[in-house]
């Protein structure tokens, strides 16, 4: 919807912010794949933890670098036809910044000896995190294309992976497993949920107006 009223302008500024949220949107890719690959122990939490976090960084830089830019952009032109896109953008790279943090924070808990393949060996875990890097890719692509039928699909659909991630939450309440078990799971459960909420305000800027940007992380009952 934003994109339908203030996008096709020509501004090279424009078209260089794009391409730096989808560059971050593929890191955020990368330092996912990272942190799950860690939990799952398909590679040595310690050999990547670096790598991560200075892929982390590169997604700070370019959110600090839409900032400026905005700022930069109303100083010198004041109101323009681009400054509800570049609001939008600010918007976008916040989500996209906040999901390479609770990445780190996956990183975290494999670092401190959690270990999915021992907490998961029927794949739980591993089959949501291939669901959630599908679901990056996706969101860099309906973004990237502007499609409107797919992000409309998606977020009516996360809201039920949302609830799924709650209820697991809830359960680890009554547990009878270890605490370091119970929490780990709880804690897990807890930054997926976060993840799939920051894709899906990212995906909002393709279908809503710029009022309504940025409520998919609320429950739905608190979003009007």
């Amino acid at each position: 919807m934003v994109f339908e009223l203030f996008r096709g302008r020509g501004s090279s500024q424009i078209d260089t912010i794009e391409q730096q949220i989808g560059e971050m949107l593929a890191t955020t890719h990368e330092t996912f794949s990272l942190a799950m690959d860690s939990l799952l122990r398909i590679i040595d939490p310690a050999k990547v933890g670096q790598q991560l976090r200075k892929a982390d960084k590169s997604v700070n830089r370019v959110e600090r670098m839409i900032r400026r830019e905005l700022v930069v952009h109303a100083g010198v032109h004041g109101p323009s036809a681009d400054s509800p896109l570049l609001f939008v953008y600010m918007s976008i790279s916040k989500d996209i910044e906040r999901v390479g943090d609770i990445n780190k924070d996956l990183w975290d808990l494999a670092a401190a000896g959690v270990d999915l393949s021992q907490l998961d060996p029927a794949g739980e875990f591993a089959g949501y995190g291939e669901e959630i890097k599908g679901l990056i890719l996706e969101t860099a692509r309906v973004f990237a294309e502007r499609d409107m039928e797919t992000a409309a699909r998606l977020l009516n659909e996360t809201d039920e992976v949302k609830d799924r991630f709650d209820d697991q939450v809830v359960l680890q309440l009554a547990s009878t497993a270890p605490a370091s078990e119970a929490v780990a799971r709880a804690l897990l459960y807890r930054y997926l949920k976060r993840i799939v909420a920051h894709l899906m305000n990212v995906m909002t800027a393709v279908v809503m107006p710029l009022d309504r940007l940025d409520y998919w992380d609320e429950d739905r009952m608190d979003r009007e």
